[in-house]
């Protein structure tokens, strides 16, 4: 910036030869003294070393010299004042530079400093060169800094020191020297000026570290060009950046001032090269514990490694760490292709989850889908060991004791975790994952805890949501999601994907929406809260099959499962994981509640259950299960029964259940509305001894009649001739076919109306 070229303002004052009438022996204010046939100041044509000048003789304690012309000060302007003098004989004086500050209507401002450093003339005939810079700011390198009440100033030489020396002054120059000051003024520091090169191959990061330091609280800039940073660089200042930047795998660029997705891709120019170096950082940044995605949508056309990202963090993290508000968009490509591998291997069921003798165990991925006889559902590969030959599986098979022909079915994910060892506190917030039917959406890590994504929408998943191929999945939640199928035109028999898979215990599934998978959510492990979610899985054939929403696996399985909205599917337990299904010891099937949920199903077959119990063995009972508050319902078409046991494997032992709650649900289109403890009403119209009371099928899961609480008599009992009897029966359990009666005994033969309370467990 210079007002002389921008503006075309003339700042230098005309030259001596001019004629000195405009040269003041005062202040330069109109009126003052000029040098102009003063006697003290005279023009000197010819000197050797500055052609024309003015020799002035000292006759005052300060002799003044100031140009009588208006030079303007303008606001972020900065002039250097500038004299070349010598001392010809006389006492040897002191010289600076010097001025009158004047305001609007040529007023004084007082307060300033008027004055230049001084110089003290060290010879005859010596040229000395006076300079001094004057401008409204206070900065560093500036003499007389006048503020804005400052317009213009007369300037000049103050010569001090004793009277009679004779001095020889050039031509004064006034030159805007604004550029000096303009890396202050606009704040920005420019890479190139600490030596970065830009050309893709020189090693720029000391240059890039170096105008950091430098900065001071102002921006970095990076011109255009390619930046090579061979080394972690770290970068504390606001960064703008123009060109772009290049950096190994391994290394590290930490912009900690603007931490945030758009700034590395403005960076990297790359947008998913910036999301993993911006990943790096996050996993390496004490200063921030979020990466915050600006708003941005991210093409990807190929899996994320997330490990890969970060290699010096595989072996684990377990710092909080958060990834929020973006946008991933899945595009075509062949690196989303599923690969399918076959292999032999072995299965001990006391060596739960590990398979051994595995052929070409190398080519088989850690994290693919094992599917084979006597699998059960969501069997991963966790890790793999090439020298035994061995494989260790997520989770125990129940029948496939022996040697066979496995499939292991490697799903591509959008974000892949499982390459960490341990990842732990780690969360995704306000993220949609657009995998458009390519790509499954996030796989976590072998191991860790309390992963978390809420407000996110997972659309559109070619086979899966979230997998979890160990026990990454600890204590994992999962809050006010929306899972979108692509599925969702599909008839219901020909649906693969599933939203949620987890292994271990602790899971938080809460108030999602879940439209048309296979299922929501297959949950291994205890201590589960699935609390107030929506799925739904129907199709449009009429009394078509439905798929579970939720698959629980384990007998004892402590979850609670409350207040959802359970459409057009139902929940499913089973034991599947058990590498020994039979019940020998234990809990068995224990330990659930299932309270206060809407059930609805819409054109299904009669058959069609809500809940639905699927033993893999035979022996298990119920021990300790609670089915309280809920609404059944079937529209466009009754069922028989909003509960049942899927026998295809075994059925449940029911001379053995134990402490289970079936009451206060609400039952419509619904034809055996359950209880335990079921409340029967039995009128007697012939008298007899023995009444057999039938808990016409409405004892949950098949039970069996084997306890009677309570009997109660409704008004008089009579014998054949109308008299009152006053009697009291005993009674005998699991009467009849399937043992669902009981049967009354009394002393005599009676009739009349009672009411029994029986029960399926003792």
């Amino acid at each position: 910036m210079n007002k002389a070229i921008t503006d075309g303002i003339v700042f230098t004052p005309p030259a001596f030869a001019n004629g000195l009438g405009v040269w003041s022996a005062g202040d330069g204010t109109p009126g003052s003294p000029t040098y102009d046939g003063s006697g003290t100041g005279v023009f000197v044509p010819a000197d050797a070393d500055f052609g024309g000048c003015l020799e002035i003789l000292k006759v005052t304690a300060t002799q003044k010299l100031r140009y009588m012309g208006q030079t303007p000060l303008l606001p972020g302007c900065y002039l250097q004042i500038r004299a070349r003098v010598k001392a010809i004989s006389g006492p040897l004086p002191k010289v600076r530079i010097a001025a009158w500050a004047g305001a609007a209507g040529d007023t004084h401002v007082p307060g300033v400093v008027e004055q230049g450093p001084v110089t003290q003339l060290s010879g005859y005939g010596t040229v000395h060169e006076i300079t001094a810079i004057v401008g409204t700011g206070r900065r560093p390198g500036v003499d007389m800094p006048w503020g804005v009440a400052a317009l213009y100033g007369h300037f000049g030489l103050d010569i001090e020191g004793a009277n009679g020396a004779l001095v020889r002054v050039d031509d004064i120059e006034i030159t805007d020297v604004t550029g000096v000051f303009l890396r202050e003024m606009i704040s920005i520091v420019d890479v190139r000026d600490f030596g970065a090169v830009g050309d893709g191959v020189t090693d720029d990061s000391a240059a890039f570290e170096a105008a950091d330091q430098a900065a001071g609280g102002r921006r970095v800039y990076v011109p255009q060009g390619v930046y090579h940073l061979a080394e972690n660089t770290s970068m504390a200042s606001e960064m703008d950046f123009e060109g772009t930047v290049t950096m190994p795998d391994d290394k590290m660029l930490l912009l900690t001032k603007n931490f945030d997705l758009p700034a590395y891709i403005n960076a990297f120019g790359d947008e998913m090269l910036a999301f993993k170096k911006a990943f790096q950082a996050l996993l390496n940044n004490s200063d921030h514990e979020s990466l915050d995605m600006g708003g941005r949508k991210i093409s990807v056309n190929a899996p994320i490694d997330m490990a890969a990202a970060v290699p010096n963090k595989k072996s684990g993290f377990s710092t909080r760490r958060i990834i929020r508000n973006g946008q991933f968009d899945v595009k075509s490509s062949s690196a989303w292709d599923t690969e399918t591998f076959t292999s032999v291997a072995t299965y001990n069921p006391n060596d739960r989850t590990r398979l051994t003798n595995v052929a070409n165990v190398a080519n088989i991925p850690v994290g693919a889908l094992v599917q084979g006889s006597g699998v059960g559902r969501e069997i991963y590969v966790r890790s793999k060991n090439e020298g035994a030959g061995e494989i260790t599986l997520n989770a125990p098979i129940y029948d496939a004791a022996g040697t066979q022909t496995f499939t292991f079915v490697s799903f591509k994910y959008l974000l892949d975790f499982s390459e960490f060892d341990t990842l732990r506190k780690f969360g995704m917030e306000e993220i949609e994952f657009q995998c458009n039917g390519r790509c499954s959406a996030i796989r976590l890590a072998p191991a860790g805890s309390t992963f978390a994504i809420s407000n996110c929408f997972i659309s559109r998943p070619r086979d899966r949501g979230i997998t979890s191929i160990g026990i990454g999945c600890q204590g994992m939640l999962i809050d006010n999601c929306q899972f979108l199928s692509r599925e969702e035109s599909f008839n219901v028999s020909d649906r693969t994907s599933i939203a949620v898979n987890t292994n271990a215990n602790d899971l938080k599934l809460r108030h999602n929406r879940v439209v048309r998978f296979l299922h929501f959510a297959v949950v291994g492990g205890t201590n589960n809260m699935i609390l107030g979610n929506h799925f739904f899985q129907g199709d449009r054939i009429p009394q078509g099959v439905r798929s579970a929403g939720l698959v629980m696996i384990g007998t004892y399985n402590s979850s609670t499962i409350s207040e959802n909205y359970v459409d057009n599917c139902f929940v499913e337990w089973t034991n599947e994981r058990d590498a020994n299904p039979v019940y020998t010891a234990g809990f068995s099937f224990s330990s659930m509640t299932i309270s206060d949920n809407i059930f609805y199903s819409s054109e299904v077959a009669p058959w069609f259950s809500c809940i639905v119990i699927r033993p893999y063995g035979a022996g298990h009972f119920l021990n300790g299960v609670i089915v309280a508050g809920n609404k059944f319902r079937s529209a466009n078409g009754s069922i028989d029964r909003a509960e049942r046991v899927d026998t295809t494997f075994a059925d449940l032992n029911n001379t053995a259940h134990r402490n289970v709650m079936f009451q206060n649900n609400t039952f419509h289109g619904v034809t055996a509305k359950v209880e335990n403890p079921l409340r029967i009403r039995h009128a007697q119209g012939t008298a007899a001894q023995a009444w057999a009371i039938s808990s016409q099928g409405r004892l949950p899961f098949g039970g069996r009649a084997r306890s009677c609480d309570a009997v109660t008599a409704l008004g008089p009992l009579t014998n054949g001739f109308g008299a009152a009897v006053y009697a009291a029966p005993y009674v005998q359990l699991e009467q009849d076919a399937g043992a669902q009666a009981i049967r009354l005994r009394w002393p005599q033969a009676v009739r009349g109306e009672v009411s029994a309370i029986m029960r399926m467990e003792r």
